[in-house]
């Protein structure tokens, strides 16, 4: 199995709720239309301590499958539509457990 972990830091001017929803309902809507696609949340209420705003945690059951994932037309869509436009920092690990 491979986990791909994604923190994010939104835009000053789109760090609200209305946009991490956005990411949470377009990313978690994924699972079962990306093959090798096994587990994927999205959290978008850290604590005041965090320094990120929202954090991708998901699994895949090669390396393959993640980078199949990661130009998939469904994975892009989402990503262009409620992800690039309104992050300013990411940052990423994979890691194979």
């Amino acid at each position: 199995m491979v986990k791909h972990i994604i923190l994010w830091k939104l835009k000053e001017e789109h760090n609200n709720a209305e946009v991490k929803n956005g990411i949470k309902t377009g990313l978690e809507g994924l699972i079962g239309k990306i093959p090798g696609l096994v587990e994927i949340k999205v959290q978008n209420k850290g604590l005041e301590s965090s320094n990120a705003d929202v954090m991708l945690y998901s699994v895949f059951e090669s390396e393959d499958a993640l980078k199949g994932y990661s130009k998939h037309p469904e994975h892009v869509a989402v990503a262009n539509t409620f992800v690039r436009p309104f992050t300013e920092v990411r940052l990423c690990l994979d890691f194979e457990a």
